[in-house]
This record gives structure tokens, sequence and C-alpha cells, in this order.
């Protein structure tokens, strides 16, 4: 099984960016997820799944949840330890996409 961090080096680069915007379908903001230590590999795995589907839909979801890795099971086990995880799968369950803002 291939990890999460074998995967996370296979990803573009993200340190230009400073924090991802998470927008509900209303505009509002539903997240953010900010470059420091910590989330550094969420940032690299959302800026990946809105430039290959444009948006964290249901698609893009699916696919996180496979970059995650093991952190996919311990986060389902675990509901609140991985709140990005968390939102990938809120995001399948209610068919909620969410928009991106990346601030640089």
């Amino acid at each position: 099984m291939t990890t999460f961090s074998e995967i996370l080096a296979g990803l573009e680069p993200s340190d230009h960016i400073e924090k991802i915007e998470l927008l509900d379908s209303n505009g509002n903001l539903a997240g953010q997820i900010e470059n420091k230590p910590g989330s550094q590999g969420s940032v690299k795995v959302y800026q990946h799944l809105y430039k290959k589907y444009g948006s964290i839909n249901v698609a893009a979801a699916q696919e996180g949840l496979t970059i995650y890795a093991e952190h996919t099971a311990d986060a389902e086990a675990n509901p609140g330890k991985h709140p990005n995880i968390d939102r990938l799968f809120a995001i399948i369950k209610h068919n909620s996409p969410l928009s991106v803002r990346i601030a640089q």
C-alpha cells in the first residue's frame, strides 16, 4: 500500500499558497486550510483536487480519501481527529461540493 507521504511527494508544490478557503454553494466561508505545520499536506491535497476538478466535488472528495491513504481509515475510526478528511466524507455523504479560493 502506498502511504500518504509517498503520494504527497508526487503532488505539485504548494509553498506559494498562504491558505485555501472553501466556500459553500452560497459563497459563504465553510472552512480554510492554512499553509502551516500540521496542515501543509492538506494544502497540497486540496490544491491538487481543485486543479484537477475545479472544485471539491464528490469525485474530488473520493480521490482525496485515496490520497490521504492510511489517514482516511484513522479519520473514519476517530471522527474529528482529521477535520480536512472529515470534510471530504461530508461532501460525499451530502453531495455538497465546495468552491475553492486560493490566497497567495
